[in-house]
């Protein structure tokens, strides 16, 4: 039975966040009162420009970038697809390199892969055993003809931060010395309330956000665009941020992701401490309990956020464990939410070099604000239990 009867215990937030009281306070006029479109000229519509323009300044600030440079986007899905897509567009003829890695979300992997369909060239260069991506390596697949390097700034399966400070600083200059030019991307929809977000320290001109994430509104995105890159835009129509992403603005739903994504930033440092002693709970926990279980991922507090942690056990598929755990009222996911229902193993354990017999085993566990000792005590029971029922019913592996 379910370990509360009241309540939910939620460790899910890699795949989604619920809406925090005062993002959605925040958003309620802008369904009522303030209805306006923000593209018509009289009170009401000033109203709702109001709400999007404040919201975008507040983005701004939180990525230390100017505000014209915030596009407002339908999710990070259409982030990566716009900065990707958009940049090779404007090549004529329809070809050049890109560059990024092994383990990007599928939302970056996918658009490239179609981009090479129509006769562009990428490379996806590898990581260790943690999910690191070596700068160096990154920056010798660069080519006089690359034109976008794409990597992620907080992996969504393990938790691993890229240093992409560094892998940017030398892929720009392995591209000056080659005579090209290239634009540097970073998915950073799981670092937003985690690490810091800003673009200059980064050294990226493009940076996708979402809003649900980070407990805002879903269908609504961020794309930072550097002053000066230039994008093809995928939605054409009445021109809206600045002729980049057509479409009456979302407006309650902007004003959601502003708040959430400033309150996100004025949590982040001090959380830390919090995460990690819940994060160290939980990963020493389940290596007393379960001692046959692998963690996936590193070990390395400064190189990987506390919120999210993935594990591995031997001669069980990651489906029985999560619904049994969801039988406990536990809610846990096998890695992406976009591909949690794929029997398929993880593409970002593979290139880690985990066997597909572990990698169909696993189970991430991500944290949230409302994360207790008690909720971590709470899963490490009933892990065990589940995985004891297991090994007595192995027919239910199928």
């Amino acid at each position: 039975m379910p370990l509360s009867e009241d309540r939910i215990n939620y460790l899910d937030h890699a795949a989604t966040t619920p809406v925090r009281p005062e993002v959605l306070e925040k958003m309620l006029p802008y369904f009522t009162e303030k209805f306006g479109n923000p593209s018509s000229l009289y009170s009401i519509a000033g109203e709702a420009r109001y709400g999007v323009d404040e919201a975008r300044e507040l983005v701004a600030a939180a990525l230390g970038s100017r505000s014209n440079e915030i596009v407002f986007t339908g999710g990070g899905s259409e982030s990566n697809n716009l900065a990707i897509k958009g940049l090779a567009a404007l090549r004529t003829p329809a070809s050049g390199h890109i560059v990024t890695t092994a383990i990007e979300h599928h939302a970056v992997i996918h658009p490239v892969e179609q981009l090479e369909k129509l006769g562009y060239e990428a490379t996806y260069v590898g990581v260790d055993s943690t999910g690191r991506v070596d700068p160096d390596k990154f920056a010798a697949a660069i080519r006089p003809d690359t034109f976008l390097a794409s990597v992620m700034l907080v992996n969504n399966e393990v938790g691993t931060i890229q240093d992409v400070a560094e892998i940017s600083r030398k892929a720009k200059a392995a591209s000056e010395k080659l005579g090209g030019k290239i634009f540097v991307h970073t998915d950073a929809v799981q670092g937003a309330g985690k690490v810091s977000l800003n673009v200059d320290e980064l050294g990226v001109d493009l940076m996708s956000l979402s809003g649900h994430k980070i407990y805002g509104p879903k269908g609504t995105g961020i794309l930072y665009v550097r002053r000066g890159v230039v994008l093809e835009p995928l939605i054409a129509g009445g021109g809206q941020e600045r002729q980049r992403r057509s479409g009456t603005e979302n407006v309650a739903s902007i004003v959601g992701i502003g708040e959430a994504l400033t309150l996100a930033e004025a949590e982040r440092v001090a959380s830390r401490d919090h995460f990690h002693a819940l994060s160290t709970r939980l990963i020493e926990g389940i290596a007393e309990t379960i001692p046959e279980s692998s963690f996936n991922g590193n070990g390395n507090q400064t190189s990987r956020v506390p919120e999210i942690a993935n594990f591995s056990f031997p001669g069980v598929e990651g489906e029985p464990i999560l619904l049994g755990l969801d039988f406990k009222g536990i809610a846990a996911s096998s890695g992406s939410a976009c591909s949690s229902a794929s029997l398929e193993p993880s593409h970002v354990l593979l290139a880690m070099g985990v066997s597909s017999e572990l990698a169909v085993g696993s189970v991430r566990i991500s944290l949230g604000r409302e994360t207790t000792e008690e909720d971590i005590d709470d899963v490490l029971q009933a892990l065990k239990s589940v995985l004891d029922q297991l090994a007595t019913f192995p027919s239910a592996q199928g």
